[in-house]
């Protein structure tokens, strides 16, 4: 029993709750990320798309890879919550942030997210469909707002074909 802040440890590593290796992946590392949506991609690509393992090496080394591993999860989870509830106005304006610190330009982002929805990758495992299907759809939205501010001139080819079929 090591007596350091009354934990145990096993295999070298200081057992601590989860909830511990939360809160200092927050205050570390998350707290430096510009917006919730870049939170979340951060996340996810810290997750072996294999296994659905997370991986975060400072994390490993502080307390153990299992805990890492259930912290980041944990972390995935509620951040993906979060934005799941933002309005759409709300999340309009994170993709706005996260495009801006990119270094491409917003107009390419918006563009390859439309085509590939690379966001699709940043939904954790375990959550209700209906959650996922709302964010999904409210990115979606989002993306088209923006590349509708990004450029009006360009029509929604869907929208010009509707309209036709209204005889319009």
């Amino acid at each position: 029993m090591n007596t350091r802040n009354s934990h145990e440890t096993y295999a070298g590593f200081e057992l601590v709750p989860v909830r511990d290796v939360y809160e200092d992946l927050l205050r570390r590392t998350l707290s430096k990320i510009s917006s919730d949506l870049a939170r979340l991609i951060f996340i996810a690509s810290t997750r072996d798309y294999n296994t659905g393992t997370y991986h975060h090496e400072g994390l490993a080394s502080r307390f153990s890879p299992e805990k890492a591993s259930e912290a980041l999860e944990l972390a995935h989870t509620e951040i993906f919550k979060q934005l799941a509830a933002y309005s759409l106005a709300a999340l309009v304006e994170e993709i706005e942030i996260y495009a801006c610190a990119s270094r491409e330009s917003a107009a390419t982002i918006v563009r390859t997210w439309q085509i590939l929805e690379p966001y699709r990758v940043a939904v954790p495992l375990r959550l209700n469909p209906t959650i996922v299907h709302v964010f999904v759809s409210n990115i979606r939205l989002a993306l088209a707002i923006l590349r509708h501010r990004q450029n009006p001139e360009v029509a929604d080819p869907s929208a010009a074909s509707r309209l036709q079929l209204l005889g319009q």
